[in-house]
């Protein structure tokens, strides 16, 4: 859902848009739209590693982005190889033990602190507040960033008074006009009461998510959000499927084939350009900040309510 036209208006508004993962070709389009868009303003990738290729590193250096965003991946060697470039890299983190090898072991530049709480892929199981410090204690006088639960600058507030450099807001930006989310995943978003973390949309990459509840998670989900034994059988033996990557598939014709009846589901999200009705058959990410906002406003306003 991070699109250009959403990275290049929180640059233009003062904020680090972060350019998400899509196929090399389109990686450097994107890169030229937000240095088009926001001219002067520092650009960001995300790399999903399950999902990267050497080819998204040479863009990124090709075209001399400022910050890499490393996920669920990575290595000493690329974080130097980004670093030699003049790219600052840092790593989204979730339990102390991966604050330390990406800022002890491969000498980032700093890290996300990812809360449980966050919406989407998540890295460990603490609550953002409980791991700061933890992060923070790890990362010296390097930046750590706060993820998970920020809706409002109150939130801002407070994780940069306990010591955050500043803060990331994923499940806010989904709900911009800019962003690629389908109106009434949006909607459903503003008007949901819970979230779960859900391993259900694992096939080619099985990891936990954190999502709204839907069709599909009614019909495959255990109470507590963990897939059934059908699915997490399928989705256990798919991560060679990451070797394609979503960056190379056409998430429409995923979607496309994908049932609430049936037990297959990708980490494909609904985009504006799918019908409504699909939002039941996919992943629906979400943080447990949504229940706290409640309009779907532009990325320069929500970049506004995280400072206010």
């Amino acid at each position: 859902m991070a699109t250009p036209a959403l990275a290049a208006a929180v640059a233009r508004a003062g904020g680090l848009g972060t350019i998400g993962m899509c196929a090399p070709a389109k990686l450097t389009a994107a890169i030229d739209v937000v240095r088009q868009e926001a001219p002067d303003r520092a650009v960001a990738v995300n790399l999903l590693m399950p999902f990267a290729k050497p080819t998204h590193v040479d863009v990124c250096i090709k075209h001399r982005i400022d910050v890499a965003v490393i996920a669920f991946g990575g290595d000493a060697s690329l974080v130097a190889h980004l670093q030699a470039a003049g790219i600052a890299v840092i790593v989204l983190v979730g339990t102390e033990s991966q604050a330390r090898t990406a800022l002890d072991v491969w000498s980032a530049d700093g890290v996300i602190a990812q809360g449980n709480e966050a919406g989407g892929h998540l890295t460990g199981h603490t609550p953002a507040r409980s791991l700061l410090p933890t992060a923070l204690a790890v990362a010296g006088d390097r930046p750590v960033l706060l993820a998970g639960g920020i809706a409002d600058g109150s939130d801002t507030r407070a994780a940069m008074d306990a010591g955050a450099a500043g803060v990331v807001a994923g499940t806010r930006f989904l709900l911009t006009h800019e962003s690629g989310a389908h109106p009434a995943y949006q909607q459903r978003l503003l008007h949901s009461d819970k979230t779960i973390a859900t391993t259900l949309f694992g096939l080619s990459w099985p990891v936990r998510h954190r999502v709204v509840p839907n069709e599909a998670t009614r019909r495959w989900c255990r109470p507590d959000g963990t897939a059934r034994r059908l699915p997490s059988m399928l989705n256990a033996k798919s991560s060679a499927l990451a070797r394609i990557g979503p960056q190379d598939a056409d998430d429409r014709a995923i979607l496309r084939l994908q049932r609430a009846s049936l037990p297959i589901f990708t980490p494909a999200a609904p985009t504006k350009d799918v019908p409504d009705h699909w939002i039941e058959r996919s992943a629906l990410y979400g943080g447990d900040s949504a229940q706290r906002i409640r309009s779907v406003i532009s990325a320069a306003d929500a970049l506004t309510s995280l400072r206010s």
